[in-house]
Formats: structure tokens, sequence, C-alpha cells
């Protein structure tokens, strides 16, 4: 091909694509004139619906509201033949006497008003020792041991001395000699009996070294009450001193009942109340005591209170530390109650199904009170006489479930 033919090609071919250039360039610029000139439908349509929106918008609402108000509670049918398949029984809502009974363990414990402990008020030593174990029992007034003290025997050897001179005095020819020298040996010899007493040496024993003239070199514990030694810490030729504790001596002719309440139930627990209380070591048989107290502090490791029980215990038979079975019966008086099967306990509210007769169900959160023996107070949500499922109410509840059916927020009253 000449060189002037490609010349001429290439000017036709600069020519088409200058033509094409200008051509697109003009009907894109109408094309974008013709979009702003008219205004979007969507946007013409939104104000449309700002307008209507705002001109409507409060009449709407309160037709909205309306239904609300007049919204019926939703119940769920259970045809008669399905509910004596499943075993539907309904019970009618009353005001019932309730009885709330609180069973408990219980241990046997000392009396701790009829325990006593032994010691001397002085320093000294045993000689002779009348109780040699622990668990024996003596009467009130039994010698226990006999104590040697030095202080002590010197105490009535002044004693003696004092009554001596007292008498030597009563022979003095002189009238007024003799009756001041009586009343200073009348002083002193009482000084020294009051110090004997003060020791716990008895009037007899006092008056046998007054008659005798001697010193007595032993000095006789006796028992201060009837009852079992339970605790026995002398021993045949021990050095005590003054306040060392001897002998323990309990009375056994009553017992303590201690038994823990949980806390939950202290609300209903007070003093006077009757119990009955039995043990596995006499079966069959019961004692009836009442509540003597309620102590005022609580176990934080299981959240129990302690209330004491006092019982008569003649032949000794009952022994501390023994467990026991208490039962308080309480009388809560006349309350509304439904039984406690009819309640579905959901963990965060209580439900029941209220018989609306014709095979229909509605269900109602209720609140509850006090638990009592197959009862249950309600204290909102229903009212005498009317009529809810009493067994069976799992399945009604699972009924309701699958069908979306659901009590309204709120209690009915």
């Amino acid at each position: 091909m000449s060189k002037r033919n490609l010349i001429i090609i290439a000017a036709v071919g600069f020519a088409i694509g200058i033509f094409l250039y200008f051509s697109k360039s003009v009907s894109l610029k109408t094309i974008f004139q013709g979009k702003a000139s008219k205004p979007p439908a969507s946007q013409s349509s939104e104000h449309q619906g700002h307008a209507t929106e705002s001109g409507q918008q409060q009449p709407q609402t309160q037709a909205q509201e309306a239904p609300q108000e007049q919204q019926e509670p939703p119940t769920i049918e259970i045809p008669p033949d399905k509910q004596q398949l499943i075993g539907v029984k309904t019970v009618a809502v009353s005001v019932k006497p309730l009885q709330k009974i609180i069973r408990t363990v219980g241990r046997i414990e000392y009396d701790e008003r009829r325990l006593a402990t032994v010691n001397t008020k002085f320093e000294g030593w045993i000689e002779k020792l009348y109780i040699d174990y622990t668990g024996k029992y003596v009467k009130k007034g039994e010698p226990l041991a006999e104590i040697y003290s030095p202080e002590l025997f010197a105490t009535q050897q002044e004693f003696i001395n004092v009554i001596k001179w007292a008498k030597q005095g009563k022979e003095i020819k002189n009238e007024r000699m003799s009756g001041l020298l009586s009343k200073d040996a009348d002083a002193i010899i009482e000084a020294a009996k009051q110090r004997l007493k003060l020791w716990d040496i008895t009037e007899a024993q006092v008056k046998k070294i007054e008659e005798t003239g001697k010193p007595v070199r032993t000095l006789t514990v006796y028992s201060p009450v009837n009852g079992y030694i339970v605790q026995k810490t002398a021993l045949q030729g021990m050095r005590i001193m003054p306040g060392e504790k001897l002998f323990d001596v309990a009375d056994l002719s009553t017992v303590w009942v201690i038994s823990d309440i949980y806390e939950y139930e202290l609300s209903l627990i007070k003093t006077g109340q009757t119990a009955n209380i039995s043990l596995s070591y006499f079966p069959g048989k019961e004692f009836s005591s009442t509540i003597d107290y309620v102590y005022p502090t609580l176990a934080g490791e299981t959240r129990t209170a302690k209330v004491r029980f006092t019982i008569s215990n003649p032949g000794g038979q009952l022994k501390p530390q023994m467990f026991t079975t208490v039962e308080i019966k309480i009388n809560i008086g006349n309350k509304l109650a439904v039984p406690e099967d009819a309640v579905i306990d959901t963990g965060t509210r209580q439900i029941v199904y209220v018989d609306k007769g014709e095979g229909y169900f509605e269900p109602r959160e209720v609140i509850l009170g006090i638990r009592a023996e197959g009862l249950r107070e309600v204290t909102m949500g229903l009212k005498a006489g009317e009529k809810v499922a009493s067994s069976a109410t799992f399945l009604i509840d699972s009924e309701a479930k699958l069908k979306n059916v659901a009590p309204l927020g709120g209690h009915k009253h």
C-alpha cells in the first residue's frame, strides 16, 4: 500500500473518532438535564407520606389503644373428652383454716439451770475422795471429798482461842471489866464465825468446832444438788487452789431439747407454741412440750436459729445428746387457698389455670403466701368461688405453650 493511501485512511479514522466523541458528550448532557428538571418519584411519595403521617398520627394511636383496653384474657380450649383423657380436675378457690407443720430435729441437752459446780475458796490438799468416777449419782448433802487446808486449820484454832478467852473474861469479878471483855469477845467470835462461813463451812460444822473445842483437820465438801457427776477433775492427794473446779453435778430430772429452725420459718415461731417430741429410743411414745425460748442469734453456716423446749425426765431415761424428732403445729388462721398442685411455678412467677367453663381455661398469674400441708395461700390474683385446675396442670401448661397462650401482664383482681 502506498504512503498516500495510508495517510488518507488515518485522516478518515481520526475524523470519525472526533465525531463520535462530541455526539456522546451532547447526549449525556441532555440526559442529566432531564433528570434534574423532574423531581424523583420516591421523594415526592416520601413527602406525601410525611404529610399523611403528620395529619393522622394521633387518630391512629388512639385507634390502637382502644382495642388494648378491651382486650380479653387469653384462654386455651381443652374439650371435655380430652380433659377426661388427661385427668383434668378442678377445685373451687375458698377460704380455709390453714395449719403449718414444721418438722425438724433436736438434741437433748442438760438443763443449764440445774447444773452446779463444786469448788473451794481456800488452798488445800485432797486427803480423801468419796467420788472416784464420773457418772456417779449423788444426793444433795452427800460428801464428795475431804480437804486439808493449813489456812483453814489456823482459822479454826483462832476461833477456838477466842471462845476460850470469852469464857475466861466472864470469870473476872470486876463486872465492868468483865462486861467489856465479854462484849469484845462476842464481836470477835462472830467475826471468826463469819470468816469460816465465807469459806463455805456449814453451820453444823461451826457448831461442832465450838462445842468440842477442837479444830477439824479436814473440811468435808458436800454435793449442793441431787444429780450425776458429769465432770470430775479431783484426784486423791491433789493440791487445789481457790476457785478451782472439782466436780460438775447435773440434775437430770428435767432436760432441754434444742432444735434448729430455718430462717424462712422463723417468722412463724413464737414462745408458748406446742410441739410433739419423739425419739427412736421410745418407739410410739411422744412427749408434749412448749417453746420456752427462741435464741436471738442465727448460725451462719446452716442459716438456722435454735429454739428450746423443756421436758421432764423422772426416770432418767432421756440422756443428753440423744436425737429427737420435733413437730410444731402452727394455726395460721383462715386464708384464701388453692391446692399446691394447682400452681405452676416457673421460678419467676406462679401461674394457675382458671376454669372459664365450656372447656376453656385462662392462664393467670398469682401471688402466693404461706405453704401449709398441701395448700398455698393466695394473696393476689384469685377470688373465692373461682375454679382452678388442680390436676394435669403441667399438661394444660404444655398445651398453652404450644398454642402460644400466656397470661396477661399484671394480676387480675
